[in-house]
């Protein structure tokens, strides 16, 4: 990655925000990506803040008791949505981010700042206002609580064509509160976002064999650690792309 050029944040969200943007993801073996940056487009900097380019996420997903939000997305429901509190641990700062689907397969994503990783507490009008915004029905009485923790570094690149992409390694997912976790080793997942159709890097990993995957870090997780769900769109990519290890992830889901 040191041989790309840095981007600062202030830039990045300057050109290309995509709070609105076509997703696509993608899991490689994580050796793949040495070859992956020497096919990048020239022109392609890499996230850099205070000397660094990689960095640890830990994102806590709410949901009802019933599990409404996994369900919806098992169902291929149009109107589908996750709500998450997202923590960056060597910046630092809370977000709570609210995520549904737009015309067209869009993914829309509504975000503020915010005290609690652990709970959705005061936010919870911010939520409501997020889903009705999108046309999705919602309870009378909206009981969100955390059901999947996530850990993984990330870094960011930004593609000269105005998309971006992350990368992600050393996934864990976690119960909350402790309990059961399941790490992937070996594994690296990348997510395009752009604005229009496929972006630079899609184009990358389509010359080089790689297609999208359907993966959701929640409705993955929560399907490794619950076996039990029933969750049709993801068992192929558990089968084909994801072998769960036993690398120790305590540390990075305990910030």
């Amino acid at each position: 990655m040191q041989e790309l050029a840095p981007v600062t944040l202030e830039e990045l969200v300057a050109d290309s925000a995509l709070l609105t943007r076509v997703d696509r993801k993608y899991v490689l073996p994580a050796d793949a990506l040495t070859g992956l940056i020497a096919a990048l487009p020239p022109g392609t900097r890499r996230l850099t803040i205070d000397g660094r380019d990689d960095f640890g996420y830990r994102s806590v997903y709410l949901d009802t008791p019933e599990l409404d939000a996994f369900h919806a997305a098992a169902g291929r429901r149009r109107r589908r949505y996750k709500v998450r509190t997202r923590s960056y641990l060597d910046s630092g700062g809370c977000w709570l981010e609210v995520k549904t689907r737009g015309p067209r397969g869009r993914t829309v994503k509504c975000r503020r700042e915010h005290p609690d990783p652990g709970s959705v507490g005061a936010g919870l009008p911010f939520v409501r206002a997020a889903l009705s915004d999108a046309g999705i029905p919602q309870p009378a009485r909206l009981d969100l609580a955390p059901v999947l923790v996530t850990a993984y570094r990330r870094s960011t690149l930004h593609l000269p064509d105005g998309s971006r992409a992350t990368l992600d390694t050393e996934l864990c997912w976690s119960a909350p509160g402790g309990g059961p976790r399941v790490a992937l080793p070996g594994r690296l997942i990348v997510e395009t976002k752009s604005e229009h159709g496929a972006g630079a890097l899609d184009r990358v990993l389509w010359r080089a064999g790689h297609r999208p995957e359907r993966i959701s870090k929640y409705a993955t997780g929560l399907l490794l650690l619950h076996p039990d769900l029933t969750g049709r769109p993801w068992r192929r990519t558990l089968r084909r792309a994801l072998t769960p290890g036993d690398t120790p992830c305590a540390a990075r889901s305990a910030h």
